[in-house]
């Protein structure tokens, strides 16, 4: 494990292990959950597997100078294709490496950033690589009914991988009743009218609903939505209130939190949602008959954006310290009114016929951040700075020597400009005002302007010079080991 962390510190790896470094791992991981995932320093990759995300054939990057995307997303979507050719920094390539949460292993440090571990199958092969990630993308939640992720997105800011959306602001985005929370604030701040959330009551436990179903009964029916899931999953339609019993006992047995709100008869769902600086709109109508729009059969329809909507998206994009992508879900009722129901992350779902145009803005968000964040640090080789010092400390040292060495013409004009510049400089008729070719002014006043380094005085003893020489060598080659 130290001697992997070596390596992958070091700065003649530009920041990853290279595929030539990787050794089968000894235990591949079993089973969905990383509940306590393997250091990925101890479970690298087979020798001979190439990058890329279907292909095993030859990179198409340059590997010394590109950055490394992970895209955490289901298999269907090839994400490498919307970045294929796309240059930053110039000529800086885009490598992207792209898994599923239940495929990722990670370990972060403080001295050296995140390290990912993926194990996927790609076309029948199993492919099993270790990186570093410069950037990242989530496309999937990180919390679902039946999942929790937040281990590895602990880990990702524990290595501070900048992330679209920021992680800071997914990790705001575990449990809906915060999020919700935050929604409250919105209406309190813009009122009801422009801002039109739906009532909601919450309950931290099943003791809670069972102690004030009195004030629940005038309202059904009631949708009940237990813990925090998504895709219509945990959510169930109570007509009763013996019915609202027996959903408060299902609760008890989860022992999770659950929330109620008043069943909303809709003509159609309406999704908001925000890119970058790109909106769109949707209206999404069962035609099946279940009153979930989002689940079973639906017809899909896109619509006009209007100031209503955008300002919908506008302030729930302010949430969380900003976010680069929402989408807000909404309903319109048979009634007239629309009611706005959740809102979501860079985990939100695509729609429509624009999916592709959908996802080349996400591409060119996530570019234009990595411009931002994943900006290369300019380095100098140990080998070359080493060897300029050292030129440096012998080769300048000694043009500051005195008058028996030559100096520059830059460093004659210079001299020549500070010594016009004292006053009462009279070198052809003033002996104490005469200075030879290796001397400079001493500040002091009349001096107009930053002197460069002066040069010894001449008539000092000779012996002398050659002390102080050498003891500033002694000195310059003490910082230059010293530093190595």
């Amino acid at each position: 494990m130290n001697f992997l962390k070596r390596r992958f510190s070091s700065g003649d790896l530009q920041g990853e292990l290279r595929d030539e470094d990787f050794i089968p791992p000894v235990a591949p991981r079993k089973g969905p959950s990383p509940s306590a995932p393997s250091s990925p320093s101890k479970t690298t990759s087979a020798p001979g597997i190439g990058r890329g995300f279907f292909s095993a054939n030859k990179p198409t990057y340059n590997r010394d100078r590109c950055k490394t995307l992970l895209v955490i997303d289901d298999c269907h979507t090839d994400w490498s294709k919307y970045f294929r050719g796309k240059k930053i920094f110039g000529d800086w390539d885009i490598r992207v490496e792209q898994a599923e949460f239940a495929e990722i292993n990670l370990a972060a440090y403080t001295d050296s950033g995140c390290m990912v571990d993926i194990q996927v199958n790609r076309n029948g092969t199993k492919v099993v690589r270790s990186f570093k990630p410069d950037f990242l993308l989530v496309r999937q939640h990180v919390r679902d009914a039946h999942e929790d992720w937040r281990n590895l997105l602990l880990g990702f800011q524990y290595g501070g991988v900048p992330s679209v959306n920021a992680l800071h602001s997914q990790y705001q985005f575990l449990d809906k009743p915060w999020v919700f929370a935050h929604l409250i604030m919105i209406q309190k701040r813009l009122g009801k009218e422009m801002f039109p959330l739906i009532e909601q009551a919450y309950y931290p436990n099943h003791k809670e609903m069972v102690s004030n179903l009195w004030l629940i009964t005038p309202k059904f029916p009631v949708v009940v939505k237990i813990g925090h899931a998504h895709s219509g999953l945990g959510k169930v339609k109570i007509d009763s209130p013996h019915s609202f019993q027996d959903i408060a006992s299902v609760v008890a047995v989860t022992r999770s939190y659950a929330t109620t709100e008043q069943f909303i008869e809709g003509k159609y769902d309406i999704h908001v949602q925000k890119i970058g600086n790109n909106y769109k709109a949707y209206l999404r109508k069962s035609i099946s008959g279940n009153w979930k729009a989002n689940t079973g059969s639906a017809m899909l329809e896109q619509i006009a954006m209007n100031e209503r909507f955008k300002t919908w998206a506008d302030e729930c994009a302010e949430m969380f310290g900003g976010l680069d992508m929402v989408a807000v879900g909404a309903i319109q009722g048979k009634d007239g009114k629309e009611y706005i129901i959740e809102v979501n992350g860079s985990s939100m779902t695509l729609l429509g016929e624009t999916q592709e145009e959908d996802r080349r803005h996400i591409a060119e968000l996530v570019l234009g951040k990595m411009q931002i964040y994943c900006r290369p640090t300019p380095t100098m080789s140990k080998t070359s700075s080493t060897g300029g010092l050292m030129h440096y400390a012998m080769n300048g040292s000694q043009d500051r020597m005195g008058p028996n060495q030559p100096m520059s013409q830059q460093q004659q004009q210079m001299q020549q400009n500070q010594m016009s510049q004292m006053p009462g400089n009279n070198p052809q008729g003033n002996p104490a005002n005469a200075r030879g070719p290796g001397m400079m002014p001493i500040g002091g006043q009349g001096q107009t302007g930053p002197s460069p380094m002066p040069l010894p005085q001449v008539g000092r003893n000779q012996s002398m010079d050659e002390e102080d020489t050498m003891r500033n060598l002694r000195k310059t080659f003490a910082g230059i080991f010293g530093d190595m």
